[in-house]
C-alpha cells in the first residue's frame, strides 16, 4: 500500500486478503438466517438470544398469518383431509426453489452484477427455470397424489399448485434481495425468513384454493 505521495506504508498479503474473504463469508451466512454479523458460538447467553429476537418475532407473525391461511380453508381440508397431509410438500418446494434464487441473488448483488437489464435477464431466466422444474417435478407430484389416493383431479391439483408456487418463489427470491437493496438494507440480512413466510403462505393458498375450486 502506498499513500498519495505514492510512499510505502505497508504489504498487504494474500493470508490477509483470504481472512478478510472468510470474516465477510461467515457474517453473510449468519445474516442470511436472520442474525448479526457479530454473534459468534462464543458470545454470551444473553447477546445471543437478544440478538434473535426481531427475527424470531418476525418469524411468529409470519408463521400466525400462514396459519390463518390454512384456517380460511378449514372447510376444504375437512371435506378432503388429504390435502393436509400433501399442503407441506406444496411449501418446502416453493421454500427450496427459492433459497436457490436468493443465494444466486445476493452472490450476484454482492458482486455488483447486477443492472436493471441483468435484473430483467434473471427474472426471465428464473421464472423459465421455475415453470420447466414446476412442470417435471410438479407432474411427478401429481402423479404420486393420483396412485397414493386414488383420484385424477387431487393430482391436478397438486401439480398445479406446485407449478404455480415454484413460479412464485422465483419471481420473490428475485424481489426480496432487490427490494431490501434499493432500501439501504443488505439483502443478506433475513431474505430467507421473509421467503419462507412469502412461499409458505402463498403455497398454501394457491393449493388450498385450487383444492377449493376443483374438488367440489
Amino acid at each position: 500500500m502506498v499513500d498519495d505521495r505514492s510512499k510505502l506504508i505497508g504489504a498487504l498479503t494474500v493470508d490477509a486478503v483470504v481472512d478478510y474473504i472468510e470474516a465477510r463469508a461467515g457474517i453473510r451466512a449468519l445474516q442470511s438466517a436472520g442474525l448479526r454479523g457479530e454473534e459468534d458460538l462464543f458470545s454470551s447467553v444473553w447477546d445471543s438470544a437478544r440478538n434473535r429476537w426481531l427475527w424470531l418475532f418476525t418469524n411468529l407473525v409470519t408463521a400466525f398469518v400462514a396459519s390463518r391461511v390454512i384456517g380460511l380453508f378449514e372447510a376444504t381440508i375437512q371435506r378432503v383431509v388429504a390435502l393436509a397431509t400433501l399442503m407441506p410438500i406444496v411449501a418446502s418446494v416453493g421454500g427450496n426453489t427459492g433459497n436457490q434464487t436468493v443465494a444466486l441473488m445476493i452472490r450476484s448483488l454482492a458482486l455488483g452484477q447486477v443492472t436493471l437489464a441483468s435484473a430483467r435477464h434473471l427474472v426471465v431466466k428464473e421464472l423459465t427455470i421455475s415453470v420447466l422444474n414446476g412442470i417435471v417435478w410438479g407432474g411427478l407430484m401429481g402423479v404420486f397424489a393420483y396412485m397414493l389416493y386414488g383420484t385424477l383431479r387431487l393430482g391436478v391439483v397438486m401439480a398445479a399448485a406446485i407449478l404455480l408456487n415454484l413460479v412464485a418463489a422465483a419471481l420473490i427470491g428475485v424481489a426480496v434481495p432487490l427490494a431490501l437493496e434499493r432500501s439501504g438494507r443488505d439483502p443478506a440480512h433475513g431474505s430467507s425468513v421473509l421467503l419462507t413466510f412469502a412461499t409458505d403462505g402463498l403455497g398454501f393458498l394457491i393449493f388450498l384454493g385450487l383444492a377449493t375450486l376443483v374438488l367440489r
